[in-house]
Formats: C-alpha cells, structure tokens, sequence
C-alpha cells in the first residue's frame, strides 16, 4: 500500500524546472532512497513534501490526506519526521532537553516539555537509552548540544527524527561528512528500524550505505524519476549509468 504519493509535481526557480512534472509513490514498511546526480532535484522535492516550499502544480498525498502546500507544521502533526542535512538542534538545550522535545509535535508539548511540565516517563528514557548506547553517546544525556562534533550532532539529528511521533521517516543525506565507524552506526540504526517495519525516505549520495539498506530505489534525472526498483535493478540500469556518467 501506498502510504505517499506525488502526482505531476513541478517546481521551478527562475527559469529552472528543479522538479519537472513527477510522478512516483512511496510503499509502506520499506526503506526507499531517492539518488540521482547533483541537481536532479532531490532535496527539493523532499521539501516539497514537508511543506519547505510550494509547489508549481501538481498534487501531494499523504496517508489519503492531500498535503499539498500545507504548512510544514500541518504536515509534521500528520506524521512526517525529517531529520536534515545541516543539524537543527537546539545549542543552548542539553542533548536529553533536545531528544525529549522529540516526543511531542504540538507547538503546546513542545514548550511544556521545555519548561519541564510534560512528566518525563520511564519509557521515553528508556527510548532515549536505547538509541543514545546504539551511538555510543548514553554518558552525554547533560551536555549541551552544542558541545558535541558534527558527526555527533548528524547522530543526534537523526535520533531526535526516530523519537518524534510519525509514520513516515525522511532522511537527507544521513551518513554525508561522517566517519566510516559513525556511517557504520547509522546503518545499524536504519537497519533494525527496518526490521519494526519503518516507512524511511532517504536521499544520499554513498550508494555503498544505499544499496546496503534500501529496499527499494528510484533515480532521478532532470527533476523526474527515469528508473525505480530493487538495487539489484537499478546498479547496471543504462539510464542510471548514463545519467550519473553523462555517456
């Protein structure tokens, strides 16, 4: 079943069609990647569908709801969790203020969980435990956000996505800029989220980590899918090639 679908979507800049009349549809339980080569639209249509940026024409469909340029609030109460490329936490809050925040997406939790009204219960620590040991960063729960590395905060960016409430998780470009040992951590993480039967989007550019945790793949070129199916399908697929490698 088909828990997101994009029909005709386009979006240009300028002159520019980044996102050019798309059509595909996302399957519940999977891990999906979404790869192509630079500037084949990507992140915009990952924007496109949390609500960053309106659509030209076209529609969105999410969980039978039409989503289509709502505000990235209405979509996130839906039941879309995103973790992005650059890191969106929260510097001056501890790494456990940040992950608690996680837990609610209403504007209301969200701020009594600041100001410490919201109980924090035994099971939103022992989640919390759970994927902080995963990363090696259960000792940290009182340091602030700020405090810790890049990679550090790309693992708590993505930790912070898993808490929040959804039914679709999209990841942008989880594993670039990190180390092969944190890389290695987050496939772990992607692959026993996997096994729970996740719904994940992820866009990245290692097609190694790609092929290893996908399920299935679509390729995009010039704004618009031009092959989709299993790696195994899509690793010697003459469109794919001839888009990455321009022959």
């Amino acid at each position: 079943m088909a828990i997101l679908e994009l029909h005709n979507v386009s979006k240009s800049f300028g002159g520019v069609k980044a996102v050019d009349n798309c059509s595909f549809d996302l399957k519940e339980n999977m891990i999906t990647a979404l790869i192509g080569p630079n500037g084949s639209g990507k992140t915009t249509i990952f924007n496109l569908i949390s609500g960053l940026l309106k659509l030209d024409s076209g529609k969105i469909i999410f969980d039978n709801v039409d989503i289509t340029n709502k505000s990235p609030e209405f979509i996130s109460n839906l039941g879309i969790s995103r973790a992005f490329q650059q890191s969106q936490l929260f510097d001056n809050l501890t790494l456990e203020e940040n992950l608690l925040l996680a837990f609610d997406n209403e504007d209301t939790k969200f701020f009594k969980n600041l100001l410490g009204i919201n109980k924090i219960t035994e099971e939103k620590k022992e989640k919390i435990h759970h994927y902080l040991k995963m990363i090696n960063l259960e000792r940290h729960l009182h340091h602030l956000a700020r405090e810790f590395s890049y990679g550090q905060r790309k693992l708590i960016e993505l930790v912070r996505a898993i808490l929040n409430p959804h039914k679709l998780l999209m990841l942008d470009e989880p594993v670039a800029g990190v180390t092969p040992q944190l890389r290695n951590k987050i496939t772990d993480i992607l692959l026993e989220l996997k096994e729970k039967g996740e719904t994940i989007l992820l866009i990245e550019h290692d097609m190694y980590f790609t092929f290893n945790v996908a399920d299935r793949i679509i390729v995009l070129d010039k704004g618009k899918p031009i092959a989709e199916g299993k790696p195994e399908e899509i690793k010697d697929n003459p469109k794919v090639l001839e888009a990455y490698l321009g022959d």
